[in-house]
């Protein structure tokens, strides 16, 4: 699985390739950086504030869809309702990722969002089996395969758009940045059902969010869709994106400039895939089970109320959001390969002893088990956007990153809380969430000993990203023994170009 191989089919330096000058670097331009960050992370809020909202409402959803059915079975029936969504993304991937590729990451990205915030708020107005019986889930299912194809392209678009805006030397901090507003949303959204819980219970009584309050946490969305549409419409292109449609024939000969679709991203680049799939599936399995099977588990197992489940997981998880641009950070100075490693260990030593604080049932083992969960979950998410965008060029970045992440993301994360929750009911252990998540760190460990350091470097088919104009000059100037800058894998302009530039 080591990228040796792909790497080196590159290596040798296409007709044309000359040394780097000040004039080829891309300068930040700090403003549309900010611009962009609050643009594409408005999309992630979203999103996850989908699956908290969904994640904690899981018992709840169960009653108003499923009533009738065997109580087990209904909850089963929910988190595939959840699954569903995770199974879709990839349709979504494949098809939104080509498309950015080819059209530009920004138009792709106004679209998902736009999409995304119709379906979510369509679901809070949907019948319940009390209304239309057991065919109460089809609907409900067909709304959350088209939340889930418009997050196929919605994650990967942002996670590519970003970090091909952010400077070499600190995309990890600003892609991280783009996960705290994920871990932000998911906390907005379970916040959300506990303040209706507690709202709809005190004055309506225990039934309320079964009659009807359920509906609310849903609805939201439709002013969080307004939002969200009026800022991404602020963004301008991602400046690496549009450098990649200049090409000299040469470059256009080089498979590592061309635009490819899924067939050749998985021909040229199945090394990276194979490492990104087992990264995301780690990170995926991990945060997941935090923050979507956690719910259920605390309920039906531990036997905690859904309110006082949602105010312990928003504390974590804006904890995370805190902690993730440090450790991002901490990825850019360290490498990131030292973090995935300290990640996947990290989940092998204190899962267990996690799951067996949460099953005292008590109030500091709760937040002291969460605490355990989230740490090496933060570790693995601090990253995984830059490293995803840092395995393959910029020609083909969208397309492979929406393949890899979907794939990962629907299989192994997704899949949390139904394969979790059988996993208990079958074999009747308790920890068998824990072993879950650990057989994927094992994998992980394996993947990130596979793949080449990446921080701090160029992304591949790009020109460097700086932060000012003495920083290109200190790069022309030491690229001779920069073991970083490998100009065979730039977009270099033509010399006569970069002289009328200058």
């Amino acid at each position: 699985m080591s990228e040796t191989g792909s790497r080196n089919s590159h290596s040798a330096k296409p007709e044309g390739a000359r040394s780097l000058r000040e004039e080829d670097c891309i300068v930040l331009d700090k403003p549309a950086l900010v611009r962009a960050q609050v643009g594409a992370g408005v999309g992630n809020f979203m999103e996850w504030y989908d699956v908290g909202v969904y994640g904690y409402l899981a018992v709840t959803l169960t009653q108003v869809f499923t009533a009738g059915m065997d109580e087990k079975l209904g909850l089963l029936v929910t988190l595939l309702g959840f699954a569903v969504s995770f199974l879709v993304r990839p349709i979504g991937g494949i098809i939104l990722g080509p498309l950015g590729d080819k059209i530009g990451r920004r138009k792709v990205m106004f679209f998902t969002i736009a999409l995304m915030a119709v379906a979510t708020t369509l679901i809070g107005l949907l019948p319940g089996a009390g209304q239309i019986g057991a065919w109460a889930v089809v609907p409900l299912y067909l709304l959350r395969m088209v939340q889930g194809f418009s997050t196929g392209g919605e994650y990967s678009g942002a996670a590519t758009y970003i970090a091909e805006f952010a400077p070499d030397k600190n995309r990890g901090f600003w892609t991280s940045l783009l996960n705290s507003g994920s871990q932000l949303g998911f906390a907005a959204g379970a916040g959300v059902v506990a303040v209706t819980s507690g709202i709809a219970t005190h004055f309506w009584g225990p039934d309320a969010m079964v009659n009807g309050g359920w509906r609310i946490p849903f609805l939201v969305a439709f002013v969080l869709g307004i939002i969200a549409v009026a800022l991404r419409s602020r963004v301008s292109e991602s400046p690496s994106f549009e450098a990649a449609q200049q090409k000299t024939a040469a470059q256009a000969a080089n498979p590592m400039f061309v635009r490819h679709n899924l067939p050749g991203v998985l021909k040229h680049y199945w090394p990276q895939v194979l490492i990104g799939i087992a990264l995301i599936g780690a990170d995926a399995a991990s945060s997941y089970t935090l923050t979507s099977y956690m719910p259920t588990y605390l309920e039906t197992q531990v036997g905690i109320a859904t309110f006082h489940t949602a105010l312990a997981t928003v504390v974590i998880l804006v904890l995370q959001a805190a902690l993730l641009p440090i450790f991002g950070r901490m990825s850019d100075r360290l490498g990131r390969k030292p973090v995935y490693l300290a990640a996947a260990i990290g989940n092998l030593l204190l899962l267990v002893p996690a799951f067996a604080l949460m099953n005292l049932g008590t109030t500091w083992s709760l937040y002291v088990a969460l605490m355990l969960v989230m740490i090496p979950g933060t570790l693995f998410l601090c990253m995984n956007a830059a490293v995803m965008a840092e395995l393959y060029p910029t020609a083909s970045r969208y397309c492979a990153v929406g393949f890899v992440q979907n794939i990962a993301t629907s299989l192994f994360g997704g899949t949390v809380p139904l394969v979790s929750q059988l996993l208990v009911q079958v074999t009747g252990n308790s920890y068998a969430p824990a072993f879950y998540v650990m057989f994927f760190s094992v994998i992980a460990v394996v993947a990130a000993l596979c793949m080449r350091e990446t921080a701090a470097r160029p992304l591949r088919g790009s020109v460097p990203v700086v932060s000012s104009r003495e920083e290109a000059r200190e790069l022309v100037d030491g690229q001779g023994t920069n073991e970083r800058l490998d100009t065979s894998t730039m977009l270099l302009a033509p010399l006569e170009k970069v002289n009328d530039r200058a």
